[in-house]
This record gives C-alpha cells, sequence and structure tokens, in this order.
C-alpha cells in the first residue's frame, strides 16, 4: 500500500484521500405496536427508535396518537382499551418526534382480534362541552411530505335520534398548490361519503326548512337544535369560495348526546409553503339533522413546521396586499410547552415587535391558562396576564400559574403541559413595504429562555400601472424634435429595490438644409426674359432642406429601480427601440442671376429666375428589421413609490452619435 501512495505522489504529484465517506442513511426509522390482551382488555405499547436529540433544544421526546380501530382514540404513550364487543379492530398508532433531527417513524396498524368480554369498564369516547357539538383537531403540525391525523369529532346535542350530515373542507385557496393530499378516511359509524353539487330546500308554512329526501318521516314535527348559524347555503358557499377541496358524509341513527368521530390521513405535498409561520386551515360543519338548516362550523388553524417544536409563534402576515393592508387587523399567536419535571408557576413571552405594527393597538384575543389581564401597578395573588409594552417587544407574562412540566411525575395529560397567548395587532400610520422577521424567548420560571422561530410578514407584489410622457433631446442631431407616450408596469409601492417594465411610443423629427455657392454657367438654351433680353450665360446658385420624421416603437423589458427614500428614486436599465416607418421630404431650389459685366471679373446681378424642386420619400420597414438598443441611468423627484414624479435619464446609444438626454413626467397608480 505504502509503495502505491509513494507511485501516485511521484506521477501526480498527489496523495489519495483516506478520509471516512459519510453513507447516506436510507433506513426508515419505525415504530411497532405491541399489546399485551387479557379478553377485551388490551395494553399497547410502542416500540419507538432512538430519538436524535435537537441541539440547544428541551429534551427530545414522543408523543402517541392511538386509533383503537373502533372510532375512539387516545393520546397516553401505554394506553390500555376495553372493548365493548368481540370483532376484529384494526389498530394504529402516529407517533411524533419532538425536538427530534429525524423525521417521524413510520407505523403499520396492528389487528386485534377480542373473542369475549370479560370487563364491562368501558372507555366511552370523550363527551364534548355543552356548547360545543363539533370538534376539529390534527395530531401534530403538518410538516412538508409527512402523513398527519385530522380527527373530525361530532356530538348530537338534540333530544332525539338525528339523521345529519358533515363537511370538511381543505386546501386554502389563498396559497397557489395545494398543501394536503388526502390519503385514507376512516369511519367507524356508518357515515358514508356522497357527492353533492348543490342544496335544495322546501319552506314550508311554519317557516322550518325540510329537505326533498328525509330520513325520518317525523322529523318536520322535531324542535331542531337552533344556533346562531342558520344560513347553510351561505356557510357552504363560504367555504367553498375559501378552500380548494371537500368531502360531503351522511350519516343515520345517531342517539341524543352521543359522540362520534371520523378520522381523515393527510400527507402534505412537495408544494407546501416552506414558511414556518404560515397558517394553514381546514373547515368541517356539522349539520346534526339534515331536514334543517341549523349547524355548527369549527375551523382548524394549523401552523407549518420543519421540526415538531410546541414552542412556536406564528401569524396570518403572510402574502399581504398593500393597497388594503391598513384595514387589515394581524393574527399572532405563540405557543408552549413546560417540558420540564416540574411545574411553571410564571411564563414569561418576550416577543419581537416589528416597527410597521402599532403597538398601542394590542389586543389579547385569547389565552392558556385563561386568566384576566393583570391590573397596573398593583401585586396580586391571583392568576393573571401582564403585558408590559417596551421600544422593540412586548412582554406577556403569566403570573401564579400552574402549567403541569411533561416530564412531572403522574402527568398523563401532555395537553395540560400546553398554553399559548393569542393577540392582535394593526399596522402604524407610516410603514413601508418590506419583509419582517420577529421570534420569541419563553421564559419559564428562572430557566434560561426558549427560543421560537421567525414569524415571518410579506406583502404580495401587487401591480403598479404608471403613465409616462415627456421630451428627448438629441444634442448630436440637427434641429431634433422627439415626443413619447406610454405605460410601465412594476410592483406596488416598493420599498427599496424593485423591477419596473416599460413600452413607448416615440415620435422623432429632425430637419437640415445646404446652400451652395454662386457658380458662373453657360446656359443651352439661353434665357429670353419677356423684354425681349436674352442670357447666354450667368450665375446660378442651388439650397436643399432635408426633413426626416420616424415613428418608434420602444420597450424596457426591465429595468432595476431603488427608492432612496420617499421622493427620490434611482434605476438602470436597458432599452430597445424598433423602428415602425420612416418619411424623408427633400427640397431643392434655383436661382438664376444675370451676369453684372461692370465687374471684373464679372458678378451676379439681378435675379433673373427662380425654381423649386420637391422630393418627397417614403420609407416603411418590416417590424424588428431595423433595432436599436441603449442603456440608460435615470433619476426622479418627487413621489417616488406612488403618484406624480419628474425625472431625468440618459441614454447611451449603441448607434454612433445617437446618445440623448430625455425629460419626462410619470404617475404611478
Amino acid at each position: 500500500m505504502k509503495k502505491i501512495v509513494f507511485l501516485l505522489v511521484i506521477l501526480f504529484g498527489i496523495a489519495p484521500s483516506f478520509s471516512q465517506t459519510k453513507v447516506k442513511d436510507t433506513i426508515t426509522r419505525r415504530a411497532n405496536v405491541v399489546y399485551d390482551q387479557k379478553g377485551n382488555v388490551v395494553a399497547f405499547k410502542a416500540e419507538t427508535p432512538p430519538l436524535i436529540q435537537i441541539a440547544g433544544a428541551p429534551k427530545a421526546n414522543y408523543t402517541f396518537f392511538w386509533e383503537y380501530g373502533d372510532g375512539t382514540y387516545g393520546k397516553t404513550a401505554e394506553p390500555k382499551k376495553v372493548y365493548k364487543k368481540p370483532g376484529q379492530y384494526k389498530v394504529n398508532v402516529s407517533v411524533t418526534n419532538n425536538y427530534d433531527n429525524g423525521k417521524p417513524p413510520k407505523t403499520r396498524p396492528k389487528t386485534v382480534a377480542v373473542t369475549e368480554v370479560i370487563d364491562t369498564n368501558f372507555d366511552d369516547v370523550a363527551t364534548l362541552s355543552d356548547s360545543t357539538s363539533i370538534h376539529l383537531f390534527a395530531n401534530r403540525e403538518p410538516m412538508p411530505e409527512e402523513e398527519m391525523v385530522v380527527v373530525l369529532s361530532y356530538q348530537n346535542l338534540l333530544d332525539y335520534m338525528a339523521n345529519g350530515k358533515l363537511y370538511l373542507f381543505y386546501n386554502d385557496k389563498e396559497f397557489k398548490n395545494d398543501n394536503f393530499e388526502l390519503i385514507e378516511t376512516r369511519t367507524h359509524n356508518g357515515e358514508r361519503e356522497i357527492s353533492e353539487n348543490g342544496i335544495a330546500f322546501v319552506e314550508d308554512e311554519n317557516n322550518s326548512y325540510s329537505s326533498f329526501a328525509s330520513a325520518d318521516e317525523n322529523s318536520a314535527f322535531r324542535i331542531p337544535f337552533w344556533n346562531e348559524n342558520e344560513d347553510l347555503e351561505l356557510t357552504l358557499a363560504e367555504s367553498k369560495s375559501q378552500f380548494r377541496n371537500y368531502k360531503t358524509f351522511e350519516f343515520d341513527g345517531m342517539n341524543s348526546k352521543e359522540t362520534r368521530n371520523v378520522f381523515f390521513t393527510f400527507k402534505t405535498t412537495p408544494e407546501m409553503i416552506k414558511d414556518t409561520s404560515a397558517t394553514v386551515r381546514m373547515r368541517g360543519v356539522y349539520v346534526p339533522d339534515r331536514s334543517y338548516k341549523n349547524h355548527k362550523k369549527k375551523t382548524l388553524e394549523m401552523e407549518i413546521v420543519t421540526s415538531h417544536d410546541p414552542n412556536k409563534m406564528s401569524s396570518n402576515a403572510m402574502f399581504m396586499n398593500y393597497r388594503t393592508v391598513r384595514l387589515k387587523t394581524v393574527n399572532f399567536k405563540t405557543r408552549f410547552q413546560n417540558d420540564g419535571e416540574g411545574p411553571a408557576r410564571m411564563i414569561r413571552l418576550e416577543t419581537d415587535i416589528p416597527d410597521m405594527f402599532d403597538k398601542k393597538t394590542l389586543k389579547i384575543v385569547d389565552s392558556y391558562p385563561k386568566c384576566p389581564i393583570c391590573p397596573k401597578d398593583e401585586e396580586v395573588n391571583y392568576s393573571c396576564l401582564d403585558t408590559i409594552i417596551k421600544q422593540k417587544q412586548i412582554h406577556f407574562t403569566f403570573k401564579n400559574i400552574y402549567i403541569p412540566g411533561s416530564q412531572q411525575k403522574n402527568v398523563t395529560e401532555r395537553d395540560s403541559t400546553k398554553g399559548f397567548v393569542k393577540y392582535t395587532m394593526k399596522f402604524a400610520k407610516d410603514f413601508h413595504k418590506e419583509k419582517t422577521r420577529s421570534r420569541t424567548a419563553i421564559i419559564f420560571d428562572k430557566n434560561e429562555p426558549v427560543i421560537t422561530n421567525y414569524a415571518v410578514t410579506r406583502f404580495l407584489p401587487g401591480v403598479s400601472i404608471g403613465v409616462r410622457t415627456g421630451y428627448n433631446l438629441y444634442t448630436d442631431q440637427e434641429n431634433p424634435k422627439s415626443y413619447f407616450l406610454g405605460a410601465t408596469i412594476s410592483p406596488y409601492k416598493s420599498y427599496r429595490f424593485y423591477w419596473q417594465s416599460e413600452l413607448y411610443y416615440n415620435y422623432f423629427e429632425s430637419s437640415s438644409s445646404s446652400e451652395s455657392g454662386l457658380q458662373q454657367v453657360q446656359f443651352n438654351p439661353p434665357i429670353i426674359l419677356s423684354t425681349g433680353v436674352v442670357y447666354d450665360t450667368g450665375f446660378v446658385q442651388t439650397s436643399s432642406s432635408t426633413k426626416t420624421i420616424r415613428n418608434l416603437a420602444e420597450v424596457v423589458p426591465i429595468s432595476l429601480r431603488y427608492n432612496i427614500n420617499n421622493y427620490i428614486g434611482v434605476g438602470v436599465g436597458p432599452q430597445f427601440s424598433v423602428l415602425l416607418n420612416e418619411t424623408t421630404e427633400v427640397n431643392r431650389s434655383r436661382k438664376v442671376y444675370a451676369p453684372d459685366f461692370n465687374t471684373n471679373p464679372p458678378s451676379a446681378g439681378e435675379e433673373i429666375e427662380s425654381m423649386s424642386m420637391s422630393d418627397s420619400q417614403e420609407t416603411s420597414k418590416k417590424a424588428f428589421e431595423k433595432m436599436n438598443a441603449s442603456v440608460f441611468a435615470d433619476a426622479t423627484f418627487g413621489f417616488a413609490r406612488i403618484g406624480p414624479s419628474v425625472g431625468i435619464r440618459y441614454y447611451l446609444n449603441f448607434e454612433k452619435d445617437f446618445n440623448y438626454w430625455q425629460f419626462y413626467a410619470i404617475w404611478k397608480f
């Protein structure tokens, strides 16, 4: 081996590298479902791969979402399930890796066969609150190219058995591409998917609404569950205008106070927007009795993530329209989780606030733990949320609270270790169209702060149309006259750098004249005047004038511009001029003078004859048959971003002696 190395060094002057090449890990991480069964009592557990700790993050851990195959679910790590009746149950677990650098482990369903019922202490589905008949949640936040489970829970709050309908809307039209692909739908109570192109209702004399097809002949005599939302067509039309896809289900025979679940597996698409502060939505609509229009809706907001971190900041200030943004109230949300081994009594969120927002318009919409706002300059011994507005930040402080730690003993409900604050703000009076980034430092008691992701604000480019007209000054041409009129297109009210395209019609006119000296000539035939005088010699002088008119189309495909401030802007770019047509008119004249023989040598005397001659020639060329290219630099003064301004531009033309100045006015809308 040493001889080979020596030979390589001698021949090529190099030595081979013996550094180890890292082999790409192509092994899929998997979590296996294992269980211990005694009759209808089954204890489950997931065998998970080792975690890959994110440096600087809280301790990595797994969270679990179990589907037991009978329409119920659980969230504990090692649940115990008591089935109500014998049967074959397909059990699956979805494992989420928090603060972990790897991908979530893949799992496969496992079938559990229950043959006898030995325990009647059944685990019923958790009942929703008295005021809530629909609940929509996901087992984790969406991450590009990963699967997630969405659960649509609904409860019959009517006092009779009902036949109803469910809708699930997904893929916001706000985003160009689909964010979700529906992989599988799992129902357990006879819900059936239907194709629905329209909804037909008939109004009876009692002002109640019945569908043309009712599953219960006595439903017209029952009192429906009335609430604040009775216009079903309006809700569906609004939802269809906001979402690209939806699914519709019908169900029958749902008992009063019964709760059911429908499970959906979604895969996030590769085209999902990668911004980790973006918020995507799904919406569920629940019609308890499809004989009536009464319904409830629930919108699920989810923040896109690149890693599963419960401490996160998000906002809906993405892809905003700058023309109408002053009318917009921006929503912000900061989520946190106590991952410690003990409870937190004080949690402070130190949140960056970009200058474009008016901190005085702060309004807290919701929070957990739910507690009142702390009184100013007063220490209290009850739970409250304190807000301190600083120059660049707002501090939200939960005081005198109890948030258990996820590693704390006897804590089985992981959701109890989480909290959030949701608030809104409006824009300041004077702000620019620029991207901002802000994040939050989360401090649990006196521990080191946990830093969230960046929440990003962005504006849509928008379109600004401008009208531009002016005068071209050619210093190297004779008697030039040139005017132009055209339009520009650019992003609306850009802050600093931006692009601009332009298209013009240009009128150009130039004229020149020349005159020859007197020449003594021999007239043949002689010139005979009316008086009878004959001249066979004399003097002749000729002159000519030329007028050229050009009609041109000029285009600036793209130029780079920069607004120094609100009133001064500069720009550079190329321009191409295409000759549409050219007209040249030539006028010539000749004057004849009699010879004056009283001088020596003879000179020109009185004018005896004058003649004018015109020669007009029009030249037409095909489009792009003749094209000139030039580059320019300019400056504008006035309202640089929107409105009127004036400017001066200098063109360096690639045609000889054709450089020129341009003075113009522009109004951008």
